[in-house]
């Protein structure tokens, strides 16, 4: 007992006393929450050195570092800003090929793929050298967003934190989501979507076991962006509203518009992926071709130049005639796309934002003047028309409307942006089927359906998991033979083989139909006569996810596995249980090698 002089026995053990702050130190979420304080200040000073090495560059290539930039490009002569994009592109495309592993421009989607597969682990070169191709590309005018970039870095910095400190998966996702929260947060001044749009893009789920920390880290990556750049919102606008309930219609027809608006630029930006790789010349003089491209629109629409947060703030404004919103929706998808496509660093947040500004813009423009008394103005239809189109690309519905909430500070035209938000969204759902990350990661390769059992289902081979020994029949076997096979048979089917091991097809009861009990043509009909061809088969070389959709969306209890595409020979027999256990063997595995790393 603890003994105080002159007073009375106090019951408390110092051993009880050491085992309580143990306890309290051990806590996931007591270490979540001061990390998240880390990572929130890592990414907000990652976000912010972003933005100064934006200005360093456009400083140094155009001149001048100011976001104010349109009014300033249309006096530099036509050969100054074609010569900054295209040599501009041909030094990024270097930097890229010699210093980021992969030699691709990374963005938000290698934060999903790490999320859902990886562990969450990331590379910190890339993460920062993808952080300064993209802002030497925003720098020299490529028609890409910083906050796609701003949201990798952060990423990246929040998992090698994880890393150093050796953090189970689950820990380490939440510290991936803590970085990309606070620079969301850092770059658009909004705490609120910053920890949403990590939840629902990067991390996939609202758990409050990664809440409280990716909260943490927003407000903190808020903080370290009100001291450098001030505590206002990015466009200052006056308030907007709803003139009447009678609008409604108009909105609904803005979010269709907005949604095949997204696709045509989702759409637009990988057939010029696609196109891109066909040019002749190594890969990293693609850039300098694409910023050829984009100087020569910015010659006569320097509006597309940048992050375009100007151009944008103009339409909110209404200070743009009909022709020109509509001509800016067009070369701003085409200058986006031709950026993206060629290889230029840089995200599709605030091209979509603008994209969506100009088309809201037109579209409250013909609305106003075809019914002036109930129109709210173009500015409202401005406002909404950028929520719809960028929720539609990003695939986040709920933060991109409370982006356009922080960025305008205009509450009361909110629930004309979820409406229209939530029909462009429906719109893109049914006839593009995925956001623009969920793209790139499935042109790489990658479905993330799964998360991370698909994971482990992919990193199992169906060679390790398959029976060598099959039940089969040559193709000229007779009936007799085959009813014999069959009786004998645990499976109730055959596989039909030729004498070179080459699977024909298979055989069940079901297949003899009449035959089975018609010996009067048991030496007129062979097995290849009676088989099922082309059954589903799998490769020996393929992974457990693809032979489990397989197996999924065939019926069949097992399947027949052989040696390659052009090799048909039967290497076994893949069933189903056979890859559930090998899943549970792997999770089991994963399971423990987390409790280690702990």
């Amino acid at each position: 007992m603890l003994k105080i002089p002159g007073s009375m026995t106090l019951g408390i053990r110092p051993s009880r006393v050491l085992m309580r702050v143990r306890r309290l130190i051990r806590n996931d979420q007591l270490i979540l929450a001061v990390l998240a304080v880390v990572v929130g200040a890592l990414a907000g000073l990652g976000t912010v050195a972003l933005r100064h090495g934006i200005t360093l560059v456009q400083s140094t290539s155009f001149g001048t570092g100011s976001e104010s930039f349109i009014d300033y490009a249309t006096q530099l002569p036509w050969w100054h800003i074609l010569l900054v994009t295209t040599f501009g592109g041909l030094a990024v495309g270097i930097f890229i090929h010699v210093a980021i592993p992969g030699r691709r421009p990374q963005g938000v989607a290698k934060v999903i793929e790490a999320s859902a597969l990886r562990g969450a682990r990331m590379s910190l070169r890339a993460g920062i050298g993808a952080a300064v191709a993209s802002a030497a590309s925003i720098g020299f005018g490529a028609s890409v967003g910083r906050e796609g970039p701003a949201v990798h870095l952060g990423a990246t910095l929040g998992a090698w934190v994880a890393e150093k400190l050796h953090l189970t998966r689950s820990l380490s996702r939440a510290l991936l989501g803590c970085g990309a929260a606070a620079a969301v947060a850092a770059s658009f001044n909004a705490p609120i979507a910053g920890a949403l749009f990590a939840h629902e893009v990067v991390v996939g789920h609202f758990a409050f076991s990664a809440f409280a920390p990716i909260v943490i880290a927003s407000v903190v990556g808020t903080i370290f962006s009100r001291v450098v750049f001030g505590d206002f919102p990015a466009f200052e606008l006056q308030e907007q509203s709803l003139a009447s309930f009678l609008e409604f219609p108009a909105v609904v027809g803005l979010g269709v518009l907005s949604g095949i608006m997204a696709i045509m630029f989702m759409r637009t930006t990988m057939a010029t992926e696609d196109a891109a790789q066909k040019l002749p010349g190594p890969a990293w003089a693609r850039p300098a071709f694409g910023g050829f491209i984009v100087g020569l629109v910015a010659i006569v629409f320097p509006q597309v130049l940048g992050v375009g947060y100007e151009a944008t703030d103009l339409a909110l404004k209404e200070m743009f005639p009909l022709a020109l919103l509509i001509a800016l929706v067009v070369v701003k998808i085409l200058t986006t796309a031709v950026s993206i496509g060629t290889g230029f660093g840089g995200g599709v947040f605030t091209p979509s934002l603008m994209i969506g500004a100009m088309l809201g813009g037109a579209y409250g423009v013909i609305v106003t003047s075809i019914f002036p008394e109930l129109s709210s103005g173009a500015g409202a239809y401005t406002i909404i028309g950028m929520g719809a189109v960028a929720a539609a690309v990003l695939g986040a519905p709920i933060s991109t409307t409370l982006i356009v909430f922080e960025l305008t500070d205009d509450y009361p035209l909110t629930i004309g942006v979820m409406l229209a938000v939530v029909i462009s969204s429906i719109i893109t759902q049914q006839f593009q089927g995925k956001s623009f990350f969920s793209w790139q990661l499935e042109r790489a390769g990658l479905d993330l359906k799964g998360g991370f059992e698909a994971a482990l289902l992919r990193g199992l081979s169906v060679r390790k998991t398959m029976h060598t020994e099959s039940e089969i029949i040559l193709i000229g076997a007779s009936l007799p033979e085959i009813r014999a096979a069959l009786q004998a048979s645990e499976t109730g089917e055959l596989f039909v083989v030729k004498s070179d091991g080459e699977l024909f097809g298979t055989i069940t009861l079901h297949d003899l139909s009449d035959a089975a009990f018609d010996h009067d043509v048991d030496n007129l009909i062979n097995a290849g006569d009676i088989a099922r061809n082309d059954p589903p088969v799998i490769y020996a070389d393929d992974d457990l996810q693809t032979a489990n959709k397989l197996i999924r969306d065939t019926g069949e209890h097992f399947i027949a596995v052989v040696e390659s595409k052009d090799d048909h020979r039967l290497a076994g027999t893949l069933f189903e249980t056979d890859v559930m256990a090998a899943y549970n063997r792997a999770l089991i595995e994963a399971r423990h090698e987390e409790h280690d790393t702990a």
